[in-house]
């Protein structure tokens, strides 16, 4: 399984990114994918998943109606579209697979993940 972040980047508040998750190594058709963050001096959080298998999304609260997740099979590639950013956004991103479903957002139940890619968002 391998799984390589993209798009993040330094961003005025207010401002949009991309973010892209390619996969490889598994069915990708058949897993839920995630994406978490970490801000310096805070723990790991759920952003948003998708359930590639039948496009089950879900949210955290703190990015609904910012933030779009969004898969290419084609591509084997997951998206995350990210505007209206604000200062509390920055943090680095990661994307991960393996949760069986998207019911909830926990780290524990994604076992691989990527190397991260930060997004700062100035102010």
């Amino acid at each position: 399984v391998r799984l390589v972040e993209s798009g993040g980047g330094l961003v005025q508040a207010g401002g949009s990114l991309r973010l892209s998750c390619a996969a490889s190594g598994f069915t990708f058709d058949e897993y839920t994918i995630g994406w978490f963050r970490q801000a310096p001096g805070k723990e790991r959080e759920g952003v948003s998943c998708i359930d590639s298998s039948d496009g089950t999304t879900r949210y955290a609260d703190s990015v609904k109606g910012r933030f779009t997740i969004s898969s290419d099979y084609a591509k084997n590639t997951v998206y995350l579209q990210m505007n209206s950013l604000k200062s509390e956004d920055t943090a680095v991103y990661y994307c991960a697979v393996g949760a069986p479903s998207c019911v909830v957002i926990l780290d524990q139940f994604f076992p691989s993940w990527g190397q991260g890619t930060q997004v700062t968002v100035s102010s």
